[in-house]
């Protein structure tokens, strides 16, 4: 997978996309117990033009979260980082995964979609039981 349009195919074939713009995807993963997880796939490009994938999956709004332990938890983590985007006007809490396309196959990217929807879901299962828990 050397580009968006391998990933888009990829992951089209697997999951009906709810959103599917040029540099942009997602679709909804499912999970254990009847829970689904919402999944945005995007294309990155840094300063010298190398280009990445964003797996992202959101997790509750960033109010009432301490930013202490979202940095312990981007400290501790082996994949994925908590970031912060603006939903509606509101800071929302994302947990996501940046790849070169030069390291990504569809084994890699089958288990990244699959750990960062697991483990979005138990994090925004914690934000939305309460607002200390994180």
């Amino acid at each position: 997978m050397h580009h968006f349009e391998a990933v888009r195919s990829h992951v089209g074939s697997l999951h009906g996309l709810r959103q599917n713009d040029p540099y942009l995807i997602s679709f909804d993963l499912s999970l254990p117990r009847g829970r689904h997880q919402g999944i945005y796939l995007a294309e990155l490009e840094d300063e010298t033009g190398r280009r990445y994938l964003r797996i992202s999956t959101p997790i509750g709004p960033l109010a009432g979260t301490d930013p202490q332990r979202c940095l312990r938890f981007n400290w501790e983590q082996r994949c994925g980082f908590l970031a912060v985007t603006d939903l509606d006007g509101a800071p929302y809490l994302q947990l996501c995964e940046n790849r070169p396309y030069e390291l990504l196959d569809e084994r890699e990217l089958h288990r990244l979609i699959t750990e960062l929807g697991n483990l979005g879901d138990q994090l925004e299962q914690l934000v939305a039981n309460s607002s200390d828990a994180f």
